[in-house]
């Protein structure tokens, strides 16, 4: 289940297709392309905008985070100046380093736009184009390809009620002309709110979820992103969208193995949505 190798404010409005002739039809756009740096990292190429998840690029050690202590596993397969200039990053939340660390923090000031929640955008004053952004609200970003315009959308860090102690989080929503419908689930662990997304945007046709089930002594026995079949769940919301899974491994306090996850879409019938990324390998979606 491996991949092929190889500012402004508007409400988002979904594409009208006109039918082309043969003399008239627009050259076929490049498919987007995933390169995984390692956790929560993924280069996304859109549009022709290239984003960044949760820019992660510290060696392994041991991280204190607000309400535990970090231990990463494994480094980056990919060295930060070796992606190239980020024009977008998606920031799920900036409070833990296992989603933003000291390197990936350095690297923010260096991006055309940095899309977060409000609390982080007021914590990260050294980045110029940092924008916080509430649920449900968009940004219209000006690329080479069209315009992209971005939705943040709910997303909750654990079970109910767990803001006050793991903070606020956010997803992201993703639309072109002539693109997939890209659903980015930053750290949520709610099938729940990932369903109310779907109601509301029902074409996702490529979804990037953070699984690993994540754990810490603070929610014993609480995923704080998604487990194995709380991702397939979310996936079956969307049923014709490929599936790209991210965060699963590299930290300590990951409950499942990306394995479990493979095997219950599997066991479901649905491993064949599944994109599994190579750490550093570039690919098309």
């Amino acid at each position: 289940m491996d991949l092929d190798p190889a500012a402004t404010t508007s409400a988002p409005t979904s594409p009208s297709p006109t039918p082309a002739t043969p003399a008239t039809a627009a050259p076929e756009r490049a498919r987007p392309t995933t390169t995984l740096v390692g956790g929560p990292t993924l280069r996304l190429t859109y549009a022709g905008l290239t984003f960044l998840t949760d820019p992660t690029f510290d060696e392994p050690g041991t991280y204190p985070s607000p309400g535990a202590t970090l231990t990463k596993l494994r480094g980056p397969a990919v060295d930060a100046a070796a992606l190239g200039p980020v024009d977008v990053v998606l920031l799920s939340h900036d409070e833990h380093a296992d989603n933003l660390d000291a390197s990936g923090r350095a690297l923010l000031p260096s991006a055309g736009s940095v899309l977060t929640t409000p609390a982080a955008a007021t914590r990260l004053t050294e980045v110029p184009a940092v924008r916080g952004l509430e649920p449900w609200e968009d940004v219209t970003l000006a690329g080479p390809a069209g315009d992209v315009v971005v939705t943040a959308v709910p997303a909750r860090h654990g079970p109910e009620g767990c803001e006050p102690f793991t903070g606020p989080v956010t997803g992201f929503v993703l639309r072109a002309d002539g693109e997939p419908t890209v659903y980015v689930s930053g750290d949520n662990a709610s099938v729940e709110l990932a369903a109310d997304i779907a109601r509301r945007v029902p074409d996702v046709t490529l979804a990037v979820l953070f699984a690993g089930s994540a754990q810490t002594d603070g929610f014993p026995g609480e995923p704080l992103t998604l487990d194995a079949e709380r991702a397939l769940a979310v996936a079956r919301l969307w049923p014709d969208a490929l599936v790209v899974p991210v965060h699963t491994e590299d930290w300590a306090h990951f409950s499942e193995p990306l394995a479990l996850l493979v095997e219950t879409f599997d066991a479901a019938g649905a491993g064949d949505r599944l994109r599994v990324p190579h750490r550093g390998e570039t690919a098309s979606v």
